[in-house]
C-alpha cells in the first residue's frame, strides 16, 4: 500500500518539490499552505505520516502538534517537524509536546526521505503478540500500547518504541548511542540530548506520580537503565 503523507508548508516552491521528490520515491503526498487547512484534511483524511512548518500564516505549528497528541485518533500519528527555527529550545518544545523528529531548513530531501521511512518502519503494525510485564505496567507490542492497571499511557511512536528498547534490557545500562542505534536508524544522531526529553515523557506517563520509584533511572555519565522492579511490584 503507498504510504499517505501530508506536508503542511507555506512554502508553496518547497512543498511542490518535495511532493514531487516524495512521489518518485513511492508516496502520495498532499499539501496544504496553512493550519487551517491541514486541519480540515486531517479531519477529512487519513494519514501515515505527517511533516509540519512550526511557522505558518495562520499561527504556530506547535498548537497543533498540542491538538493532535490530545486527540486518541491522532496521538500516534508519526510527525516530522520541519522549519527554519534551528534554536535547541525549539526543538526541545517541539519534541517534549509528541513530534517524532525534527528537521531544521535548509535541508536534503534525501535526509527527509530518510526520516520519514524511519518514522513508518517503526509505526508499522507488528506481528509480534508478546506483552511484556513489569508490575502494574504492560507493553504490548502486537498493539504498539504501555498500559498501567490496564489504563492505556499517553506516547508518540517514537516513545513507545524507546520504551520497548529499554524494557528489553531492563536491569541493563544502555547509553544514549546503544539506544539510538537500537532504535535503527532513527536520524537524531545531531540532536542526542532529544533522548533525554522523550525519557522525561516516557517517565511522566508511565509513573503515576513524583512519589512512585521511578521506572527509568539515569546513570549519571553513562545512559540509562529499566528498573526490573520497583518497591510497588513487589507489594
Amino acid at each position: 500500500m503507498t504510504p499517505r503523507l501530508l506536508l503542511i508548508d507555506d512554502d508553496a516552491r518547497l512543498s511542490a518539490m518535495l511532493r514531487d521528490y516524495l512521489s518518485q520515491a513511492g508516496y502520495a503526498v498532499e499539501c496544504a499552505e496553512s493550519l487551517a487547512a491541514g486541519r480540515e484534511r486531517l479531519l477529512r483524511e487519513n494519514y501515515d505520516a505527517l511533516v509540519l512548518d512550526l511557522m505558518l500564516p495562520d499561527g504556530d505549528g506547535l498548537d497543533l502538534t498540542r491538538e493532535l497528541r490530545a486527540n486518541p485518533a491522532t496521538r500516534s500519528l508519526p510527525l516530522l517537524m520541519l522549519t527554519a527555527r534551528g534554536e535547541p529550545m525549539d526543538r526541545i518544545l517541539g519534541l517534549e509536546l509528541g513530534a517524532d523528529d525534527y528537521l531544521p531548513k535548509p535541508f536534503e530531501p534525501r535526509e527527509l526521505l530518510a526520516r520519514l521511512k524511519a518514522l513508518l518502519r517503526r509505526a508499522a503494525p507488528s506481528s509480534d503478540d508478546e506483552v511484556l510485564r513489569f508490575g502494574r505496567l504492560e507493553i504490548d507490542l502486537a498493539a504498539r500500547q504501555a498500559r498501567i492497571d490496564a489504563k492505556p499511557c499517553e506516547l508518540t511512536s517514537y516513545q513507545f518504541d524507546l520504551l520497548v528498547v529499554l524494557a528489553r534490557s531492563a536491569g541493563r545500562v544502555l547509553t544514549r548511542d546503544q539506544i539510538m542505534d537500537a532504535l535503527k536508524g532513527h536520524a537524531l544522531e545531531a540532536f542526542d540530548r532529544s533522548i533525554d526529553v522523550h525519557v522525561s515523557r516516557i517517565r511522566a506517563a508511565i509513573e503515576e506520580d513524583v512519589k512512585t520509584p521511578r521506572r527509568i533511572l539515569t546513570v549519571r555519565g553513562a545512559g540509562y537503565v529499566f528498573a526490573k522492579k520497583q518497591d510497588a511490584d513487589a507489594a
